[in-house]
């Protein structure tokens, strides 16, 4: 023992300076004290000595500034700066773009939870919240869904005219341009409100408030071009669209066959310098109705008019809808959802160079623009619409599971149902926390790069699998579309959200992690940029600093994460109260074993790690779900822990808990070095895995909320218009849910008498005739039945038409006197 004890304490001392993350020097003097004492309790004086040896070997390079540099940082700049993976220009001005909130936090290993919690609590102004119980009402009471998906395939002329005449197209415009000057958050509720109401209308909204002009101007548009357009925009004269997908390049702009020409044309009468541009996009929401069209294309000057440079870069125009050239109007038809969406065509279209968004000075610089604004819109639009989704699906699901009964049994009450809305109510509690901490992080006035595609993946995903599940309880009403059905338009439009700024398979293998381990990374930005400073001492001195404040870091981390792991994370410091202590320790685990991991593949991989999209994918998942809990339990804090919400938040926390360790168990058995694989196995799993999917016990308690009145419901439910009015149906269902549940237990002592009786009528009207004469009801309780068959059947009946109900206007017109004449002429 007197021989191993020096180095037990030696390895002491190194694991507890590593843990609380303490400077060099410390951890000298705690080696160099615990060493004397082991020397004077009589340890073996060889091992002792050869201890303190090992200490020194370390301590003194390091302790000695100059010493270090010149032994160790220097080579290891040089072999750092081969191993360094090219960046593309894109890929710079990606990184460059985005600003890092509390997801930094999550890399870091030992998230500091004090900037999480003492975040502001989200809450919309006065006169937001006038807004939203407004004319956000208003609008949503006159939608009528069936209408505008099925009769006109386009919101009638007096909703639009409501949305342009009450500026929801000018809802974060500044007041002084004439717009409503709204908050971040205040565009999420309102996307999220109308998303449960109609997609087409959350569409028609929510694009000209996220990516688009408007946008653009606000932030890059010269001053007269900030006075002539933000005012038409906010009070819907102009009608916006931005076109950038084509058919070959997809959205990326730096790959667009789209170009313009700089040379002399005609404008408004004059001869003037300008751009004349060819194009070919699609895929561009709002197109058929724009009158002005944000358009993204490379900019040639093969003349030299505008100076030396040939290719310029790409680029941002405004072009008006009549611009000579410009072919606009017709439509796509994507998925049955007929918002306005087309191809933009275009040859030999002039517009001057005054037309260039931010003017002149901003030619070349479309790709930095467009990707400092494309998380603010993608933070927004998609995460809020799926919030919508998810939420009114939670609610009104839960309702009609209560209400629709199978063998004299509400259908929620059988565990496979009790599953699926276990599943509902868990992510549509985790998809609201994720996409409105998303829409806080843009209203504080953060560029949540990161954030923005976590939330436009995980929340479009949750959507997704919420619908199927909204779909397989719903049954045949779910299927059977009409003007009562309230699901299957939106199950038919999830793919849409899947698919559109950034399709989910390419945001989750390169976007996520791919960005996040530079960005959110402490060190690893620091090291990039320090090696490339041109004056040599500061290279040095920086990229020492960095290069020994990562080590220090990966040691701490692959520490922390091996004991969080061998205690079960049930010792550590953490915030929160005694129900999320425990979820704080847990989140601390895996920070830090995603840190190794990070570290571990960037190391060892080097630029080939983005060619790795199955590990980077895993790895985004890691930090994704991090982000998610983490936004849950800030929720939860601000709602002044609600112990009503511990089984949505237990079910939604151990949900995401289970697919961290399935993504850190797949990197780690599909790790390209076996070995290192199996090393890190050890560190991050010493009890191997253990985490479960979350408990059916917990998942009946989860179920039950949805399909029971209570607070936790109707917080879950908050800023959803559930009016029973109309063209409402899911909020008549949802309506329903107190009186049906008042009227339960005189349906079951009515349903009882009837079974042991005689009687043989079999229309309901002439058992209740029955049951008040033979006592079994009182006249009032037969109002209450007879009020809750109507209830009922309005909940579970389906649609029906007449053929030419379901033929399209256009076939109509085709085959009718009028088109067979016109066929006839021609």
């Amino acid at each position: 023992m007197s021989l191993v004890l020096p180095f037990l304490a030696l390895l002491l001392a190194t694991a507890f300076c590593a843990y609380h993350r303490l400077r060099m020097a410390i951890w000298a003097a705690i080696a160099a004290t615990l060493l004397v004492a082991c020397w004077l309790l009589g340890a073996n004086h060889t091992a002792t000595l050869v201890a303190a040896g090992l200490t020194a070997l370390v301590a003194v390079p390091m302790l000695i500034a100059p010493l270090r540099k010149a032994a160790i940082t220097a080579p290891l700049l040089k072999f750092y700066t081969r191993l360094l993976p090219p960046l593309s220009d894109t890929e710079r001005t990606a990184l460059e773009s985005g600003t890092v909130g509390f997801e930094g936090e999550l890399f870091s290993g030992k998230p500091d939870w004090d900037k999480l919690l003492s975040l502001p609590k989200p809450e919309l102004t006065a006169e937001e919240r006038a807004f939203l119980d407004g004319p956000c009402d208003e609008l949503c009471r006159r939608i009528n869904d069936w209408d505008i998906t099925h009769v006109r395939a386009d919101l009638p002329p007096e909703l639009w005219d409501f949305i342009k005449q009450n500026k929801f197209f000018g809802l974060n415009i500044p007041k002084e341009y004439g717009g409503l000057g709204f908050s971040a958050l205040m565009n999420h509720k309102v996307i999220q409100k109308l998303a449960a109401m109609s997609s087409v209308v959350s569409s028609t909204v929510g694009v000209p408030n996220s990516l688009g002009p408007a946008e653009l101007l606000m932030h890059y548009g010269t001053d007269e071009q900030k006075r002539h357009y933000l005012p038409r925009l906010a009070d819907g004269r102009e009608v916006p669209c931005f076109a950038l997908t084509g058919p070959f390049a997809g959205s990326d702009a730096t790959s667009i066959p789209d170009y313009g020409i700089v040379c002399k044309g005609e404008w408004n009468g004059a001869q003037v310098l300008g751009i004349r541009l060819t194009l070919n996009k699609r895929y561009i929401t709002l197109a058929p109705v724009a009158t002005l069209i944000g358009v993204a294309f490379r900019m040639y000057d093969p003349d030299g008019l505008l100076g030396d440079k040939r290719d310029i870069g790409i680029s941002l125009a405004l072009v008006p809808r009549e611009t000579p050239g410009l072919e606009i109007g017709r439509r796509h038809f994507p998925l049955n959802s007929p918002f306005m969406n087309g191809p933009i065509k275009g040859r030999d279209v002039f517009v001057p160079l005054s037309q260039l968004i931010g003017g002149e000075d901003y030619a070349g610089q479309g790709w930095r623009m467009l990707m400092e604004c494309l998380s603010i819109g993608r933070s927004i639009t998609l995460p809020s619409t799926a919030s919508g989704g998810t939420k009114m699906g939670a609610v009104v699901t839960g309702a009609y599971a209560r209400i629709r009964k199978q063998f004299g049994l509400s259908v929620g009450r059988f565990e496979g149902v009790e599953e699926a809305l276990a599943r509902i109510g868990g992510r549509a509690y985790a998809c609201s926390a994720l996409s409105e901490a998303t829409a806080a992080a843009v209203a504080r006035g953060e560029n949540p790069a990161v954030p923005s595609t976590i939330a436009k993946y995980h929340c479009t995903e949750m959507g997704r699998e919420v619908a199927r599940d909204v779909m397989d309880i719903h049954g045949g009403k779910g299927i059977i579309l009409g003007p009562r059905n309230y699901a299957g338009r939106n199950w038919q439009s999830v793919p849409i959200a899947i698919t559109v700024e950034g399709a989910n398979i390419m945001t989750r293998s390169l976007m996520i992690f791919g960005q996040g381990a530079i960005l959110c990374h402490p060190w690893v930005m620091k090291e990039m940029k320090s090696a490339q400073l041109e004056n040599p001492k500061e290279r040095i001195d920086q990229f020492d600093a960095a290069l020994f404040g990562h080590i220090g870091y990966a040691i701490s981390n692959a520490v922390r994460a091996w004991w969080f792991g061998f205690t079960g994370t049930r010792i550590g410091i953490a915030p929160g109260g005694e129900y999320t202590r425990r979820c704080y320790r847990k989140l601390n685990r895996y920070s830090a074993a995603l840190a190794v991991m990070a570290d571990t593949s960037m190391l060892l991989l080097g630029g080939k790690l983005k060619f790795k999209e199955s590990l980077s994918g895993r790895l985004g998942d890691v930090l994704s779900q991090l982000y998610i809990a983490s936004a849950m339990l800030k929720r939860y804090e601000d709602q002044g822990r609600p112990v009503a919400d511990h089984p949505l938040l237990a079910w939604a926390f151990h949900d995401a808990i289970h697919k961290i360790e399935l993504a850190l168990s797949g990197a780690l058995r599909n790790f390209p070095i076996r070995p290192v694989g199996w090393l890190l196995w050890a560190v991050i799993f010493p009890w191997g895995r253990r985490a479960e999917t979350p408990s059916d016990r917990l998942g009946h308690r989860a179920a039950s909320l949805l399909m029971t009145p209570c607070e936790a419901r109707d917080r879950l439910a908050a800023d959803l218009f559930l009016e029973p009015c109309e063209h409402n149906p899911a909020g008549r269902v949802n309506s329903y849910l107190p009186k049906m549940i008042l009227a339960e237990p005189v349906e079951r002592k009515f349903l009882k008498a009837l079974k042991n009786s005689d009687i043989e009528a079999l229309d309901f009207p002439a058992q209740l005739d029955e049951g008040v004469r033979e006592g079994w009801i009182t006249a009032d309780e037969r109002k209450q039945l007879e009020e809750l068959r109507e209830m009922t059947l309005d909940t579970i009946m389906v649609d029906d038409f007449e053929s030419w109900e379901l033929r399209s206007a256009g076939y109509a017109a085709e085959t009718g006197p009028q088109g067979k004449a016109q066929r006839a002429a021609a």
